[in-house]
């Protein structure tokens, strides 16, 4: 599930160019993201973000992990919600070229253990889009 969120966050910032989730919670059985958007999307626009996740985790792209300090971080890696208290050396997840971000979560070794991504609702509200996502094992 948490590997499913990189993906979906890289996909957000690819698709719309918003930040990746400020606000998310991720459990076995289900999950939710928070992104921040200026209009609500349509539903064409939802399902195209499902198929695209669906699409990279098909790719059975490798997920590695690699240890940077932060001053030889990739400019592309956001550190502002990472604590001051997490040190100069940083942990980094790899997903194929499609992802790159510090994390300490658990992650599969191969997109191909995700399963199929299932958006299963979503809501947007002043200007934050909320989703609800699961993962079917097939």
């Amino acid at each position: 599930m948490h590997t499913a969120e990189h993906i979906l966050n890289q996909t957000m910032v690819r698709m719309f160019g918003c930040p990746r989730s400020r606000n998310a919670h991720i459990e076995r059985k289900k999950s939710k993201c928070d992104y921040l958007l200026p209009a609500a999307p349509s539903d064409e626009q939802i399902t195209a973000i499902e198929t695209q996740v669906n699409n990279v985790i098909a790719q059975n792209l490798p997920v590695t992990t690699e240890y940077c300090t932060r001053e030889s971080l990739p400019p592309s890696i956001d550190l502002s919600k990472l604590p001051e208290e997490a040190g100069d050396t940083l942990r980094i997840v790899r997903i194929g070229d499609y992802d790159l971000c510090a994390c300490i979560g658990t992650h599969v070794s191969n997109t191909s253990e995700i399963g199929t991504f299932k958006i299963i609702s979503h809501t947007w509200e002043s200007g934050t889009l909320r989703l609800r996502f699961k993962l079917i094992k097939e």
